[in-house]
């Protein structure tokens, strides 16, 4: 096991690593920009050193000064948490050219997968079901436009190297075709640096669901079940369930998504924790759409059912241990849920709404938990990504877990800013989410609407 890591993140899944590191007896060492000086995960780690102003470029994004910390307190292995440079493959390189140990896949893996239009291709010669798209790089509008006569409207645009529902847009006619292609790539350049399109077609009211993996240096490669996250806003995950409840609908179904991840998984020799991403229609087929190199927001999900650490399995996998775990080791316990809690308004788009909280209070009610980067008298800034902490609801069954979710929202506090609590309370109550009868373009419905 490592004896120092460094967190290359900030927030709530900072603080979520500091704690697993301290339970392991490995010191952590924080890192944070100015705008984050006294911030909880800095409070949690065992040193906690500046490396920048806000702006994550001339921070959390400086592969050198991250780097550098790295060097200058000892440290011997560097978790980058998720999103900032989680799937950077140039990062790998230099973490791993300095004798460090990156905390995750190999550069190879995530280079792979990073491409979205290469990880679909490598789906498909792999066997694993793919949604029907161009075969290749999106080039032009005429390119565009000809796959949209000869599929049918609607068709989704995507960036390339995209991810969490950046630089995706569906189109329903030519005009709607050319303006997407045109915003896609300008996103896709300004987000990830990257103009490449591709272009599918565009699956209406589907489920999202993913598979979580586990892998180790030896071959070994085991699923942790799956994870229901239809309940989305701008095509972002906001309300996530473990298992599914669709895996008691379609005879199957999760022996043929498992098999699928776990045959992308090995054909890509890939290692460490990761997540296999698929759309379910409402027949029952699914279709690959991306596999997330890194660990998930929405992993708690999955160690409440399994009663695993999945940080730890990174650490234990990264520092070249064998996966211990056997599928049959893998129980399913109960049902669990999680809320994403953001300083926005849901009122108005969904828009982030940074502000000052007052009043910071986590609940206490049986079977919950929370994962939280922020704390009372505290701001949230605009810098940065307005989650402020995720609740987590565990119960034998997923009546319970919900009544226990119920609860725990009446229990939180958090004054001061506008978040998405009461809506969360509100989708809860609704008779979609009692029914498991939603998709991912639900909650922006049937939110406008009531």
């Amino acid at each position: 096991m490592f004896e120092k890591v460094l967190i290359a993140n900030r927030g709530e899944i900072a603080v979520r690593i500091a704690r697993t590191c301290a339970r392991l007896g490995v010191k952590s060492v924080a890192v944070y920009s100015e705008a984050d000086e006294h911030a909880l995960h800095t409070e949690i780690a065992d040193e906690a050193i500046c490396i920048g102003p806000a702006a994550v470029a001339k921070s959390y994004l400086d592969i050198e000064k991250v780097l550098a910390v790295a060097a200058n307190t000892n440290c011997d292995a560097i978790h980058p948490g998720y999103g900032l440079l989680s799937e950077s493959a140039p990062f790998i390189d230099q973490v791993e050219a300095m004798g460090l140990k990156f905390i995750g896949p190999s550069a190879a893996a995530v280079s792979l997968m990073g491409d979205k239009l290469e990880a679909r291709a490598f789906a498909a010669r792999s066997g694993v079901p793919i949604v029907p798209g161009l075969d290749g790089e999106l080039h032009s509008d005429e390119e565009a436009l000809q796959f949209a006569a000869d599929c049918g409207y609607p068709v989704l645009v995507k960036a390339a190297a995209g991810g969490g529902g950046i630089g995706m847009k569906v189109a329903r006619t030519d005009k709607q075709l050319i303006k997407a292609v045109a915003q896609c790539r300008r996103r896709g350049e300004s987000a990830f640096g990257s103009g490449k399109l591709y272009i599918e077609r565009y699956i209406e009211n589907p489920r999202h669901v993913e598979i979580q993996v586990l892998a180790d240096d030896h071959g070994n490669a085991v699923h942790l079940y799956e994870r229901e996250c239809s309940i989305q806003r701008r095509h972002q995950k906001v309300i996530e369930e473990a298992p599914s409840v669709l895996m008691t609908r379609f005879d199957g179904l999760r022996e043929r998504m498992t098999e699928a991840a776990l045959a992308l998984v090995k054909a890509a020799k890939y290692t460490n924790a990761g997540t296999v991403e698929f759309i379910v229609d409402a027949s029952g087929q699914f279709h690959f759409i991306e596999m997330n190199t890194r660990l998930q927001v929405e992993h708690p999900v999955t160690e409440m059912i399994t009663g695993l650490d999945l940080v730890e399995w990174q650490l234990k996998l990264a520092a070249g241990e064998p996966l211990s775990l056997r599928q049959s080791d893998i129980a399913l316990n109960g049902h669990a849920i999680e809320c994403r809690l953001y300083a926005e308004n849901p009122e108005q788009s969904f828009l982030p709404a940074p502000g000052h909280i007052q009043h910071y209070q986590e609940p206490t009610g049986e079977g919950l938990r929370t994962d939280s980067g922020v704390k009372a008298d505290w701001n949230v800034t605009p810098y940065y990504d307005p989650m402020m902490a995720k609740l987590i609801a565990h119960g034998a069954t997923r009546t319970q877990a919900t009544k226990r979710m119920r609860v725990g929202l009446e229990q939180l506090v958090i004054s001061g800013l506008t978040h998405n609590a009461a809506m969360h309370a509100a989708v809860l109550k609704s008779d979609a989410f009692t029914g498991g009868e939603f998709h991912t373009s639900w909650l922006e419905q049937w939110y406008t609407s009531n």
